[in-house]
Formats: C-alpha cells, structure tokens, sequence
C-alpha cells in the first residue's frame, strides 16, 4: 500500500474520513464485544478538550469521561505478542498504520472514553484547520 501524503489546508476534511476508512476497514477494537471502527469529524475548536468532545459528541457536559494518552492507547493495539499468528500480526500492522494516519494529520491527539460499561472512545485530535477530527468506537467493560 502507498504511503499517505500529509494533507494540506487546501484538501476538505472528508479527504482524511476517507483514509481513516480503507485503513480501518476489517479492524475491531477488542473489549467485552468487539466494536467497528469510524471517522470522527466534528468542528472547529480552540483546543482538544473533554468539554469541547462533549459539546460536538452531543454528550451532556457531566457525562463521565476518562482521558487517556494516545500513545499508550495504541501500545496494546500495535505491539506484536510473541504468540501472534500471521492473522494478529496483520491486525497490529493495520493499527500502526492508523496510528501513523492520525499522527500525520492531527495535533494535540488524546483518547476520550465517555460513559460506563458502555463506553465511547474518542481518539481525536485537530486538523489543520482546527477541526476536532479523528475516529471513534465502541468498548463494554463490566
């Protein structure tokens, strides 16, 4: 697969939405049910808060949330166990290059779970034109 160029101010935001989907089509976040992974492309923002999430997510601005760190969000999806079979290893490689889409074109990138037991992750960051963009998922933890 060729590498994805950075996007510019001039290319619209879906440009990036687009490349979020070929590269996580078939991928699944893994918790007590296994979810799909999407695009998440809100508006323009002064910053990548927990507030501004919930004010574009529709969320209620006391809703639980728990941020977590980019990096250490995708540690577990991107390390290759020891035990990985060529299909899990795949998955991994699949992760790696999401991540490195997201870092490409996003700054200030934090990972918002929003909720209880039926969570919502937020991966999101701004695009170039301060934009809160990224992608969003699913996990159930009991």
């Amino acid at each position: 697969m060729p590498e994805k160029k950075k996007l510019t101010k001039s290319e619209p935001v879906d440009q990036l939405a687009k490349q979020i989907r070929q590269i996580s089509e078939g991928l699944y976040y893994i918790s007590e049910t296994d979810a799909e992974i999407f695009p998440f492309t809100g508006t323009k923002t002064d910053a990548v808060t927990k507030e501004n999430l919930l004010s574009q997510t529709g969320n209620k601005p006391d809703a639980p949330v728990e941020e977590r760190d980019f990096t250490d969000f995708f540690t577990r999806l991107t390390k290759i166990q020891d035990w990985f079979g060529d299909e899990e290893k795949q998955t991994a490689a699949k992760y790696a290059r999401l991540k490195e889409l997201l870092e490409r074109n996003l700054k200030e990138l934090k990972v918002f779970k929003v909720g209880r037991i039926e969570i919502d992750i937020y991966v999101v960051g701004l695009d170039a034109q301060g934009n809160l963009a990224g992608i969003k998922t699913k996990a159930v933890e009991t």
